[in-house]
């Protein structure tokens, strides 16, 4: 308990909250997933109850299965990213001037960033399957497409707004004594801000769902892993510099590999 205490110092029942709400949207995305997939079907009334979220595949899926699915995938996979932020935010309880509801307007700001960009992405998720170019597990089919955006991710990686974004995010003490606004409002501005810099980080990232598929769980929990440790400042360096060089060759295969081929037959 002491060791728990020292981890996640105050507000324990909005930690709990927090990790209850990061497993309750994996366990919905697996059964979203189930719906696509019959090896993955569950039985009883409680999951048919979560298979009904998206009971369509995502070339398929309409607006608001979209929303849904997206807005999952960001509680999913950056909430655990913005943890050492949240942590050092609630460290500042000692001080006083963290109350429990302002730690709640903190998270609540962060993930409505999130949620915004979950809206854009399920409009840009059902632009793309009107079009015909979205399979059944929200894999786009255009090579160009694919090749584009794993290339644009990676020179993202060496940008001077990634650079700057990642940094505060890697420094989050930092961050919050350069912006800090007192009370609940004051909380609320700080997670919009912080949201902003994280979204600043992640978006060619996430973005990548649509190469590997949205409704692909082995992506999420890779992409939600890299993101994390590009966010911790001892590692932060050594893993965005290798994975933007990754890819960009990854992207460049994709796009280049085709031609080979063809002109090799």
């Amino acid at each position: 308990m002491k060791a728990i205490d020292r981890l996640l110092p105050g507000h324990k029942a909005m930690w709990l909250t927090f990790f209850a709400s990061i497993l309750l949207a994996w366990s919905v995305l697996f059964a979203m997933q189930a719906a696509v997939d019959p090896a993955l079907s569950w039985q009883g009334s409680a999951a048919e109850f979560l298979l009904s979220l998206c009971s369509q595949s995502a070339a398929d899926a309409g607006l608001g299965s979209a929303m849904v699915m997206w807005s999952l995938m960001a509680l999913a996979m950056m909430a655990p990213t913005a943890f050492p932020a949240l942590r050092t935010y609630s460290d500042l309880t000692h001080t006083d001037a963290a109350g429990t509801w302002s730690f709640a307007a903190l998270a609540g700001g962060y993930l409505t960033v999130w949620l915004g960009f979950s809206v854009l992405a399920a409009l840009v998720q059902v632009r793309l399957a009107s079009a015909g170019l979205l399979n059944p597990f929200g894999q786009v089919t255009s090579v160009l497409f694919n090749g584009g955006l794993l290339i644009l991710a990676g020179v993202y990686q060496f940008s001077p707004l990634k650079e700057a974004c990642l940094k505060a995010c890697q420094s989050p003490l930092t961050f919050f004594m350069g912006h800090w606004r007192p009370g609940v409002s004051g909380a609320l501005w700080l997670g919009l801000r912080l949201g902003a810099v994280c979204l600043g980080c992640c978006w060619a990232l996430m973005l990548l769902a649509f190469v590997a598929g949205t409704m692909n769980l082995a992506f999420m929990g890779l992409a939600m892993v890299l993101m994390t440790l590009e966010k911790l400042p001892q590692i932060g360096s050594r893993v965005s510099v290798p994975l933007g060089v990754f890819l960009i060759l990854a992207g460049l295969t994709v796009v280049l590999l085709p031609l080979v081929t063809t002109q090799s037959v």
